[in-house]
């Protein structure tokens, strides 16, 4: 019985989801029984549940076990990882590169983890000033590192299909964590390989 329940909910759900695209669909005077709309809030349905799949997962659960004993002391740097996000705004997508750099303590990431790890917030309703400091913080949570340091560098369609209507711009975000307790030297080195 509880089964057929859950079933239940989930159909209504569905169904739901792609009244709600039939709806928005006559609301700029589209017909959504014409051929080419027919599917179309089944398609966004799926689609829309796809670019938000990062609410079904944790950093941890993303990670699982590719968290290993640290080697060396040294940064590692994993640059330009592209990411694709919606706006949580417009319900626009916004996407770019991500550059991430840390600083080991006793652990370290395996280094397709850390694009992993980007996925699980990118896909998610997101502001690009929040998606930046989640990325840091969650690397500092999963490894303990000494620093971490983001950066986030995107277009947003918000800013580009519409309102000010300012195509090719860019926004660039930085979110570090623990960078002002490295001694003058490391601290030197670590920023000059964020940048470089």
């Amino acid at each position: 019985m509880q089964t057929e329940t859950t079933t239940w909910n989930f159909s209504a759900a569905q169904n739901s989801f792609e009244r709600m695209c039939s709806q928005a669909l006559m609301e700029i005077g589209e017909d959504p029984t014409r051929e080419g709309l027919v599917r179309t809030p089944h398609r966004f349905r799926k689609a829309f549940h796809e670019l938000t799949r990062g609410y079904s997962m944790t950093a941890r659960e993303a990670v699982g076990e590719g968290i290993f004993e640290s080697e060396s002391s040294g940064p590692v740097f994993v640059k330009e990882i592209e990411f694709f996000s919606l706006c949580e705004h417009h319900l626009l997508p916004f996407w770019g590169k991500v550059t991430i750099g840390y600083v080991p303590e006793d652990k370290i990431l395996g280094l397709s983890k850390l694009a992993r790890v980007v996925e699980v917030f990118a896909r998610r309703l997101q502001v690009q000033e929040r998606l930046t400091k989640e990325i840091a913080e969650s690397i500092s949570e999963l490894v303990g590192a000494r620093a971490v340091s983001v950066i986030v560098e995107a277009s947003h369609m918000c800013m580009a299909m519409r309102g000010v209507s300012k195509p090719g711009s860019m926004t660039r975000t930085e979110f570090n964590l623990g960078v002002e307790n490295l001694n003058e030297l490391d601290r030197s080195r670590f920023m000059k390989g964020m940048d470089s």
